[in-house]
């Protein structure tokens, strides 16, 4: 198919002429140039080209510097021929008409060169350099068959015999290989050795200091199991080294056995299986304290603590022999302060009264005497009784407060006894609509109360900085005071409230 043509009838440049010859370039077509244009952008008169003779150079002479003449080596290999004036581009036509046309020089075969006929399409033909074999070399056999499975066992491609040899021989190779391998793994790893025994190995355990490990670790050596045995009497307490001499802290009711069987003896002994005989210092049965004494070298003391600077929900640990069975540690929090107990006192003596920690640490019978200490190992408690309807613990234990134990133990020891200090009256608990306290039932002549002015039927509401809501409550705020000290009481009288100074004495 021809190609267009141009409105003046010559074909395009570099398109096929219907002869599969390739066309010349057309001639370039020159608009005249513009005299504004030239005036403007063009050469000055006289000058030809870009560099001119007469224009000054930049380094101040006149002419322009040209640079040497290449050597005559490079220029008879690279330069044009002598006597010729082409280019490497061939300059168009300027004159119209026909352009001349180049003959072809592939003969009339459009077909044999793709490249030179645009109307040709994609022909991949051999490669441009074939080998030929060597005349030497003979040509490889083709390979033969391959035996499948079944014509391997069942198509008698192949003798019995041979097959039998390839199948023992294939089992002498898998034994032998078996064996070895079992051989180099005994021998290689001992820790499979039936003839080793590993020792077990335990994850390590961490124990910080405050942990329950670590306080029990630290003060557990300082309590001891009393055993108390007689001919008619027999049982096991706890008690709390408190002093180098050999002093021990307990509660009353727990020597109280061998004190009213002259039989019975007093058996401390310690978490290192030490045992003595132990002698009883002093008692105070008000406030279910004692103190014993043996004769120990060098004994673990536990140091006492401030109960004042207790709060509820501080953890607290106790530590006893509940039940006979020494060196137990229960782990509780503090559930109340400032709790009053009452219990009967030993064989009709006098009513017990203290003013009580409450704990939900586990207290059983045989845990009387023993310490309850807070988180840093302190003692801040004497674990006296608990409150049960079943006979064991219900997370309602009691302990004497360590400051009034305190108090109590070195009074005990300097003196064998201990002084309280008391208003002189008799009350009973009341509670009314609008307020309870300690009603007062009788007064003691020439006592506190009666120089106070106090009377019959009054209610003691506080003493002190202390509330009183019943009679155990006021008789441990008395205590809680110095005996000769003079503390404000708030009554209720008649319905009008009344504050005396009443200056406390002896019990």
């Amino acid at each position: 198919m021809s190609e267009p043509q141009q409105g003046n009838g010559t074909p395009r440049s570099g398109v096929d002429d219907g002869a599969h010859r390739r066309l010349a370039p057309r001639p370039l077509d020159r608009p005249g140039v513009d005299p504004g244009h030239a005036a403007v952008f063009g050469r000055p008169n006289g000058v030809q080209g870009a560099f001119s003779t007469d224009r000054p150079s930049l380094n101040g002479s006149n002419g322009v510097h040209l640079s040497p003449p290449p050597p005559e080596a490079l220029s008879t290999a690279f330069g044009r021929p002598r006597g010729t004036g082409e280019l490497l581009q061939r300059p168009p036509l300027d004159l119209p008409g026909e352009p001349e046309v180049e003959p072809v020089f592939w003969e009339g075969k459009p077909a044999g060169d793709a490249w030179r006929d645009p109307g040709a399409s994609a022909v991949i033909g051999p490669p441009a350099v074939t080998e030929e074999p060597e005349k030497d070399e003979k040509p490889r056999p083709e390979p033969g068959p391959q035996l499948s499975v079944p014509e391997l066992l069942f198509g008698r491609r192949v003798k019995p015999m041979g097959l039998a040899l390839l199948m023992v021989a294939a089992l002498v190779v898998g034994t032998a290989g078996g064996v070895v391998g079992w051989l180099l793994g005994k021998v290689g790893n001992p820790l499979t050795d039936g003839g080793v025994t590993l020792a077990e190995v335990q994850p390590g355990k961490e124990r910080p200091v405050g942990s329950v490990a670590d306080i029990a670790k630290r003060v557990t050596p300082s309590v001891v199991s009393i055993e108390f045995k007689g001919a008619n009497v027999a049982g096991v307490g706890s008690g709390v080294v408190i002093e180098g001499g050999g002093y021990i802290l307990t509660n009353d009711h727990v020597v109280a056995p061998a004190v009213q069987d002259t039989s019975a003896k007093l058996t401390v002994v310690f978490t290192d299986g030490k045992r003595a005989i132990a002698q009883i210092v002093g008692r105070d049965p008000k406030t279910d304290l004692a103190v014993i004494k043996v004769q120990v070298d060098n004994p673990t003391v536990l140091q006492f603590g401030n109960s004042d600077d207790l709060a509820v929900g501080d953890a607290v640990l106790a530590i006893g022999s509940p039940l006979s069975l020494s060196n137990t540690v229960t782990e509780g929090i503090v559930s109340a302060l400032h709790r009053p107990v009452t219990a009967a006192g030993e064989n009709g003596g006098p009513q017990v009264t203290y003013d009580a920690i409450q704990t939900d640490a586990a207290i059983n019978p045989g845990n009387s005497g023993g310490a309850l200490v807070d988180s840093s190992g302190a003692l801040v408690g004497i674990n006296s009784s608990i409150r049960t309807e079943t006979g064991g613990s219900v997370g309602l234990g009691f302990a004497i407060s360590g400051n009034y134990a305190r108090k109590v133990s070195q009074s005990l020891i300097r003196d064998g006894q201990v002084k309280h200090a008391d208003m002189n009256v008799n009350v009973r608990s009341a509670s009314a609509e609008t307020a309870e306290g300690a009603q007062v039932e009788n007064v003691v002549e020439g006592g506190a109360a009666a120089a106070a002015g106090i009377q019959e039927k009054d209610v003691i509401t506080r003493v002190g900085n202390r509330i009183v809501r019943n009679a155990a409550e006021l008789t441990v705020a008395v205590r809680d005071h110095e005996i000769g000290q003079t503390v404000p009481v708030v009554l209720a009288r008649e319905g009008r409230e009344l504050t005396v100074q009443v200056t406390l004495r002896s019990d």
